[in-house]
Formats: C-alpha cells, sequence, structure tokens
C-alpha cells in the first residue's frame, strides 16, 4: 500500500529581522540531513514534493536525487516578521493557533484555518495524482500537524508537534476517502 511521507525541514537558519519563511537551512544541521537520507525512514522510488520555503526545498533535494517538485500550498502557517526569545512562548501561541483556528494567535500570523484551506485541498490533489506512488512531502511541522488530523479526522497531536525534530519524518497511512470536514480543533 503507498504511504505518505511527510518530512520536516532540516535546522533552520534563524534570523530574528526575516520572516521565517525567508530562512534557509543552518549548515550546523547537515550531519543530521546526511543522518536522515542514509537511514531508512525514507522510501526509495517516492514522488517528491517540496514547499517554496528554503529551507523545505533545500531538505528536500539534500535528501534524494530524484526530481523535487515545488508546491506553493505546502508552505508553512504564515507567521510574518515576530520573534520569540523564549521557546515556550512560540509554542504557547501555536498552541492558541490551534485552539482558535480561524483567529490569529498572534498579530502577524495568518489565521490557521487559511493555511489548512490552503494545505489540505492541495494535498488530496497529490494524492489523487499518484495513487500508486508513495508521496513524500517536505515541508513543516505545524502545517504537517494540521494535515495529520485533516486527513485522519483526529484532533491535531500538539505533543507530537512538540516532539518533531530538524528533520524529521511522519509515516501517514494515506486515507481511502479523507474526510471533507475540518478536523476537531479547540485543544490547546
Amino acid at each position: 500500500m503507498p504511504r505518505l511521507h511527510l518530512v520536516r525541514h532540516g535546522r533552520s537558519a534563524a534570523d530574528p529581522a526575516t520572516a521565517p519563511d525567508t530562512w534557509g537551512l543552518d549548515p550546523a544541521g547537515r550531519g543530521d540531513l546526511d543522518a536522515l537520507r542514509d537511514g531508512s525512514a525514507l522510501p526509495r522510488g517516492a514522488v517528491w514534493f517540496s514547499s517554496p520555503e528554503a529551507k523545505a526545498l533545500e531538505t528536500a533535494c539534500w535528501l534524494t536525487d530524484t526530481p523535487v517538485t515545488v508546491v506553493p500550498e505546502l508552505a508553512e502557517h504564515r507567521r510574518g516578521v515576530h520573534w520569540f526569545a523564549d521557546q515556550a512562548d512560540f509554542r504557547a501561541a501555536v498552541r492558541r493557533a490551534f485552539a482558535r483556528p480561524e483567529e490569529r494567535a498572534v498579530p502577524q500570523w495568518e489565521p490557521l484555518s487559511a493555511a489548512r484551506d490552503r494545505l489540505v485541498p492541495a494535498v488530496r490533489t497529490l494524492l489523487a495524482a499518484h495513487p500508486d506512488d508513495d508521496v513524500v512531502l517536505v515541508g513543516h511541522g505545524t502545517a504537517w500537524t494540521l494535515l495529520v488530523s485533516e486527513l485522519t479526522g483526529r484532533p491535531p497531536d500538539l505533543e507530537a508537534w512538540a516532539a518533531l525534530r530538524m528533520p524529521d519524518v511522519w509515516e501517514v497511512p494515506r486515507p481511502a476517502a479523507p474526510p471533507d470536514r475540518p478536523a476537531s480543533y479547540g485543544t490547546a
């Protein structure tokens, strides 16, 4: 049975003065990318797609020699320029975004529902176009947490999100018929 693999990008070269969607990869994280590439977590012979964000596309190109198609809708939840000096504050903001997806958890952030409305239809289209292939999507932790929730109909697993590494990979069963309704949000 074909599988869906969601890869979170490698370690970011964070710059507090710019939006996260402009960041590339931190060269210090290349060893982690090598370990993922050389391990057994990624399928051979899969079709690969990436978010347009530099850190995701650089990750995809590092992990595979096969062609990688950029899909703009795979971009992360848009956050603008807003720096969290404390990771606990960032995690709390993401939890607020999932608890109230129609609202901005931070003034510079888009509502999480906007990311959902862009991401989920694009992924459903990709899966429908490749019914017999393993599919690898390279992107972002919040987007993948949202996507897994939508494809499974289960609430977002924010503990799994908090445990994601850079890079990391989740293998997700491909749903026979994804739910047509948004998953139940509201747990912070």
